[in-house]
């Protein structure tokens, strides 16, 4: 068995489209505290298709103010700041936020819960992740 991820068929035989699948991450100072903005949107709720892969690219300065922002995953509405947990399974992170080719990707796993996206170092900045099949 051969399984590819991350492609979608035009309906010819052999033909593959690459999904952009990568979402743009910015921190912005709203003056109630630091947020989110997920290309371009404020906390915006998220669907992430089971057992896609999606990349949350942090690259942009501003994912690295104030202590830096690292996005991660958690059950739980704001995650640790909430009483949760971090989310870790499909979950791969690179490099340093606010600096050159600094992301979080997720290969959301079959069946996976609702998810919510939060900052490791502020709360309140995040979202609602939602995982349909």
């Amino acid at each position: 068995d051969v399984s590819v991820t991350g492609v979608s068929s035009t309906g010819a035989t052999g033909s593959v489209t690459p999904l952009s699948n990568t979402f743009a991450v910015t921190v912005v100072s709203t003056g109630y505290g630091n947020k989110y903005y997920i290309d371009g949107v404020q906390q915006p709720t998220l669907t992430l298709t089971e057992s896609n892969t999606y990349r949350f690219d942090q690259s942009d300065s501003s994912n690295g103010t104030g202590g830096g922002h690292p996005l991660r995953f958690s059950t739980t509405s704001d995650g640790t700041h909430g009483g949760g947990t971090q989310y870790t399974t499909g979950v791969v992170t690179s490099g340093t936020p606010g600096n050159a080719g600094a992301y979080t990707e997720i290969t959301v796993a079959i069946g996976a819960p609702t998810l919510y996206y939060y900052c490791t170092n502020h709360s309140g900045m995040g979202g609602q992740a939602n995982t349909p099949s």
